[in-house]
């Protein structure tokens, strides 16, 4: 299963469209007494928004994106602090993977330019997390595109974990699929610091993404991380065809699982994939989303992932200050992504200190 969405070796990207300009409409006293009510119990009364709180949120216009970015940014600032965490991903073992997941060239069910490629070599993931470590980045996680490890995997991601933490002092993630208990008993017990796991969108909506295994098994896994002491990374995939409303569900569901982290991914699409020829998320509307994550989700790490530079473009440093406070650098799983270097001076500009982080609670 797939960390982040994917792509082909070749960078396959839509045209950009323009970035319109921030509506310029006032208010309405109800529109600002919504954002007001969410203030207080964010910052005074220091507690998650129910449900229908969040639905009053996203319900606001165009107009209020920017009120809703400010509130999350200085939510994030208050909850999280100032320091970002930069985090680096490695494909190590690509394609081939036999779930559906609609959006993902990675299924051996679709026929995309991704083909099955066997594990990497030490050396090869040993010289990924140096140039990961170089970065000043304090997080590296190895991706593998299977449903979940085998016992070789087992074995190969036991081997790796001490290795690469020993060679480079990073703490090391995997994701891997899902986990039987004692896997995840096994990876814990072996230095994985973060295991992740998407669940990618609503409990609703994900059977019409995914038909091989469910939405459960996803959250089973997930509560598996968790009880045996790695933190929990639990993204979502933004614009596969999900309702408002269904995305509001996404975020109560991710209350409810508590993850450490939840990396924000919007739909990249893939040739070859059923979702390939879908409209990419507007750059607006991923700025409004972005901060309704931070205000349902207070204390995660909430990191920049796949898909920002085709649905933000030149509005990257707008979603730093709409409630982001990490970022994977350098390219995806197999999708290039912008410079390290530009991300760095986004970083140095915003003055936004790079440190690692963990759950505020």
């Amino acid at each position: 299963m797939c960390a982040v969405p994917n792509a082909s070796p070749v960078t396959f990207r839509t045209a950009p469209s323009e970035v319109p300009p921030p509506p310029q409409v006032a208010l309405s006293e109800a529109e600002r007494a919504a954002i007001s009510h969410a203030e207080r119990a964010l910052l005074d009364e220091r507690r998650l928004l129910t449900g229908d709180e969040l639905s009053a949120l996203a319900a606001l216009p165009d107009g209020a994106v920017m009120a809703l970015a400010s509130l999350a940014h200085q939510v994030r600032l208050t909850w999280c602090g100032p320091e970002v965490e930069i985090e680096g991903i490695l494909s190590a073992k690509t394609g081939g993977c036999p779930e559906d997941c609609h959006f993902c060239s990675q299924s051996s069910r679709f026929d995309t330019p991704v083909k099955a490629t066997p594990f990497l070599d030490t050396t090869e993931v040993l010289a990924a997390a140096r140039e990961t470590a170089a970065l000043g980045a304090s997080e590296f996680c190895l991706v593998l595109a299977v449903r979940g490890p085998d016992e070789r995997t087992m074995q190969r991601l036991l081997e790796l974990v001490p290795l690469i933490k020993s060679d480079t002092g990073l703490n090391v993630a995997v994701s891997a699929g899902i986990l039987t208990e004692e896997q995840a008993q096994r990876l814990a017990h072996g230095g994985v610091h973060r295991y992740n796991h998407n669940v990618e969108t609503a409990r609703s909506y994900f059977p019409s993404i995914v038909t091989t295994h469910t939405w459960d098994e996803r959250a089973d896994t997930c509560r598996l991380v968790r009880e045996h002491g790695m933190e929990l990374c639990c993204g979502a995939l933004i614009g596969m065809g999900e309702t408002d409303a269904q995305r509001v569900e996404l975020l109560i569901q991710l209350q409810e699982l508590e993850p450490t982290e939840v990396p924000i991914n919007f739909l990249n699409p893939r040739p070859g994939t059923p979702l390939g020829d879908r409209p990419i998320v507007g750059a607006w509307e991923a700025v409004r989303w972005i901060a309704l994550f931070r205000l349902a989700l207070p204390s995660v790490i909430l990191r920049y992932a796949g898909g920002r530079e085709v649905t933000l473009r030149d509005l990257q440093a707008i979603g730093m200050t709409a409630g982001i406070n990490a970022l994977i650098v350098g390219n995806y799983l197999t999708t290039l992504g912008r410079s390290s270097d530009e991300d760095l001076q986004m970083l140095a500009d915003l003055r936004m200190p790079i440190g690692a982080l963990t759950a505020a609670i």
